[in-house]
């Protein structure tokens, strides 16, 4: 059985989680074993199976190479826990799985996980904010869409400048946006471009966007130092100075030479440890209990490096800005000790950066209710932040660009056309569920084409103008709708029936025409005689 890489969606950690069970059911060997006396038919060694697990999750994209044998073990407990595994006479529910020689077996069916049954009240759509106050007990989520029936004028007048003529117009000023406005604007264009990134049909089933704080987007992006640090407005809310200096302390030691460092043995694994306690003690982690479905669908995409990029920042960007501070600056850190050759081994028997990503990964992300794949999903997203943390923890400049260009657009006078039409009295804008790119075309070619076959038609017949006008007219329209202009004319006869050429008489030929023309006078010998 192949392993298959889980995209970004709903209930992802279930979905690998039951993945794994059945590719660690397919792939574990089972043989005859003997304990004190007795064989057991059909039974693994605890031992042989953290070798097959941990063998299979570093080969399994969804993981990767990262994953430690500590953890493998790990998950060996929760799996025995789960009744994933039972002991050679049947026991399970604990988590006293060891790596050594005891013998399990499986049961005659693990378990899988269930997926939650999806809300009957369907998609709920992204809203962009509406600038008109609602009456007083009005709720915005119930008005009624005027529909508008579009005839042959209506369209006459909006596609006159393609045939060649200006309606009358005139300037409407909007009215002044005010901060919650604009907030509500960077909200809605927020969590659109990140639906769009993990390529989701709706963020319901991965974010409670009710739980989004406005604020929060705008003072990340704004509030910001040099160095693209959050600046707090709240100082109560700053990390204590002594655990600033021992972060300082081991991202540029042994060589900072602005701190006055103890030089005994060992002195940096104790700050190591005052860091890894004080984070640790957190009641919550610093990606937060309700954003840990999305982080956890930003994983899906870790094999398009560009895209879990752009995803993980608009993602972080959500985060309060203590939250994202802290995330900031504790990164940066990890990436550092990484790199730091001078750094003495904090660890006899771990590799630094092992150490680090297993250290923080919980304090980083992990969700409210237990996961069994908890600490492997963070390890991974961990590092990947810290191999991009420069970028990730980064405002996103294209969409920083495309929200403000969108404010100055609605705060910019806008032209208005004069019509006789419901143009002056369209109701505000209603934004409807997304559809299949065939479902549109469809809709694209039902709904417009006889609206436009019917401005063609009234083209063709209208009298008063001139042929010379008329065919330009008609230039201009095949120019600008090919399809519904084909259809009218299908072939170049019948088009040129449409203006029938007139039959020319051609001049009476004059007798002066055929006689030479006049020849200049020359001199000859004779004459001079």
């Amino acid at each position: 059985m192949e392993s298959r890489l889980v995209g970004p969606g709903p209930y992802r950690a279930t979905r690998l989680w039951n993945e794994i069970i059945e590719l660690f059911r397919a792939g574990m060997p089972l043989r005859k074993h003997r304990c004190r006396f007795k064989s057991y038919e059909r039974c693994f060694k605890a031992s042989e199976a953290v070798d097959c697990l941990h063998e299979l999750l570093g080969s399994n994209q969804n993981f990767g190479p990262e994953v430690t044998r500590d953890q493998t073990v790990k998950l060996l407990k929760k799996f025995l826990k789960n009744h994933v595994i039972e002991d050679i006479k049947g026991r399970w529910g604990k988590e006293d799985f060891e790596d050594d020689g005891h013998l399990y077996r499986f049961p005659p069916s693990s378990p899988l996980k269930s997926y939650p049954k999806k809300p009957s009240c369907g998609k709920e759509v992204i809203k962009f904010p509406d600038w008109n106050e609602p009456k007083a007990g009005t709720s915005q989520e119930h008005i009624p869409v005027k529909s508008i029936t579009v005839n042959s004028e209506m369209w006459y007048k909006r596609h006159s400048i393609a045939i060649g003529e200006v309606p009358a117009c005139k300037l409407v000023f909007h009215r002044e946006l005010t901060q919650t406005n604009i907030e509500d604007i960077w909200k809605s264009m927020t969590l659109s471009r990140l639906q769009k990134v993990l390529g989701l049909d709706s963020l319901d089933e991965v974010l409670d966007t009710k739980l989004v704080n406005s604020k929060h987007i705008v003072q990340n992006v704004y509030n910001v130092n040099k160095q693209g640090i959050v600046t707090l407005e709240d100082k109560s809310k700053e990390l204590p100075h002594w655990v600033l200096s021992a972060m300082k302390c081991l991202a540029n030691g042994p060589s900072c030479s602005d701190l006055k460092q103890p030089t005994y043995s060992g002195f940096e694994r104790d700050v190591f440890k005052t860091i890894v306690d004080y984070f640790g003690q957190m009641k919550e982690p610093l990606l937060t209990f309700h954003l840990f479905d999305i982080f956890v669908s930003v994983l899906g995409l870790l094999q398009k490096p560009s895209r879990a990029v752009e995803a993980l920042q608009i993602s972080c960007l959500l985060l309060p800005p203590e939250n994202r501070k802290r995330l900031q600056l504790l990164v940066r850190m990890m990436a550092r000790i990484t790199l730091n050759q001078d750094l003495p081994p904090l660890s006899e028997s771990v590799r630094t950066r092992t150490l680090i990503v297993q250290a923080f990964s919980r304090c980083i992300l992990c969700s409210k209710d237990e996961i069994d794949l908890d600490e492997l999903l963070a390890a991974k997203l961990v590092s990947f932040l810290m191999d991009n943390y420069q970028e990730i923890l980064s405002v996103p400049s294209a969409l920083k660009s495309s929200i403000e260009d969108h404010v100055v657009h609605l705060q910019r006078v806008q032209i208005k056309y004069t019509a006789a039409d419901s143009d002056a009295t369209l109701p505000p804008p209603s934004f409807c569920h997304q559809i299949s790119t065939d479902e549109f075309e469809y809709q694209r070619a039902t709904g417009s084409q006889e609206p436009l076959a019917a401005l063609l038609e009234e083209i063709v017949m209208n009298k008063e103008i001139s042929a010379k006008d008329k065919k330009k007219k008609l230039k201009q329209f095949q120019k600008s709708y090919p399809e519904v202009y084909r259809v009218r004319f299908p072939t170049p006869e019948t088009e040129a029936m449409l203006f029938p050429e007139k039959t020319k008489q051609k001049p009476p030929i004059l007798m002066w025409a055929l006689k030479k023309p006049f020849q200049p006078f020359h001199r000859t010998r004779s004459f001079r005689m």
